[in-house]
């Protein structure tokens, strides 16, 4: 057969074969140009593998973070209902106690005498005898045990909270030896804009020999302080007012100092606040505080994680307000 018989054939392959080389030169080309638009420091190719696995791998790290995070935050969100029920309840408590002893349209000075009067009555004094450990920042422990109306500690804090009760503004007040160590306990009432002393484990509030109410600074002056506590039956000449504080945050180690500072910068005048003092002497308003500032922190923790995921991790979370939505269309809306 004659050449030009194969003279087709050939020319078809010759044809084919420079088809698959410009087709290679050009994938050439394009990864060459993919490779230089990435830059110095591209992954290769067999590299591309390992970004899945990491991305994986960070995102069950990450779930497994917010799972934590909803975890504590649904605990801290019981303990805040938990907590706020038990204030209610504490305040409820107190109000009705409160009625009992204080009259209502009398002075703030005579609101403080019938508490002292109350704490001095033989019903006071037949309280029941408590087993176990109770606690002495719980007014409904410290008002209904006769043992801790004896102890400065827990009487002032059966006053401060049944004088919050009444109506009047307390505040506790610590006598401090030369070591910043309390050593005596008493309490502050706002009277006609004085804030006076009052002492609950003595029953009394300190006067001048002229029958005047006196407050912490009077009572600095030897003097004052001798002719107000001379008649007092076992008072110590000790429980003087050289140095007083109403919080020793200070006391803390480490922190102490520095939470100080920042406090007083922050909230001038909060050791002053017969807020502070009521928080500090009543478990149930403190519990709910700490409760309600944990739940808050947690929520934006779980904001800022919502955050990272969505921008890091390509991770598209349901808002609170589309399930809720959700929910509406699944179980209240009208049929259409």
């Amino acid at each position: 057969m004659s050449d030009e018989a194969f003279g087709p054939t050939n020319r078809t392959a010759s044809q084919f074969t420079a088809a698959a080389r410009a087709s290679a030169t050009a994938g050439a080309t394009s990864t060459a140009a993919a490779a230089a638009a990435s830059g110095p420091g591209s992954l290769a190719a067999g590299d591309w593998a390992i970004v899945p696995q990491a991305l994986l791998r960070r995102r069950r790290v990450f779930r497994l973070v917010r799972y934590v995070v909803d975890f504590l935050l649904f605990v801290s969100l019981f303990a805040v209902a938990y907590t706020a029920v038990w204030e209610y309840s504490t305040r409820r408590y107190l109000k009705g106690f409160s009625d009992a002893v204080i009259p209502e349209s009398a002075s703030p000075e005579t609101k403080t005498q019938a508490i002292l009067d109350w704490m001095s009555s033989p019903a006071a004094q037949l309280t029941p005898a408590f087993n176990g450990q109770p606690s002495d920042r719980d007014p409904i422990d410290t008002l209904n045990y006769q043992a801790l109306l004896q102890v400065c500690g827990t009487a002032t804090n059966a006053f401060i909270n049944l004088a919050d009760s009444g109506g009047l503004l307390a505040r506790r007040l610590l006598l401090l030896d030369a070591k910043q160590r309390a050593k005596h306990v008493d309490a502050e009432v706002l009277v006609n804009g004085r804030w006076i002393v009052v002492d609950p484990a003595f029953r009394v509030i300190l006067r001048g020999p002229d029958g005047k109410t006196l407050t912490r600074d009077e009572l600095a002056n030897p003097g004052v302080f001798a002719a107000a506590t001379r008649n007092i039956p076992r008072y110590l000449p000790s429980y003087t007012f050289e140095k007083t504080a109403h919080v020793r945050i200070a006391r803390a180690k480490f922190i102490g100092l520095p939470l100080r500072k920042a406090l007083h910068f922050l909230l001038p005048g909060w050791e002053d606040s017969a807020a502070i003092s009521l928080i500090l002497e009543r478990e149930s308003l403190a519990a709910t505080i700490v409760a309600i500032m944990i739940a808050l922190f947690l929520g934006l923790v779980r904001v800022s994680l919502r955050w990272y995921g969505e921008k890091y991790l390509r991770i598209r979370s349901i808002r609170i307000r589309q399930q809720l939505r959700r929910a509406y269309q699944a179980f209240l809306s009208p049929a259409s």
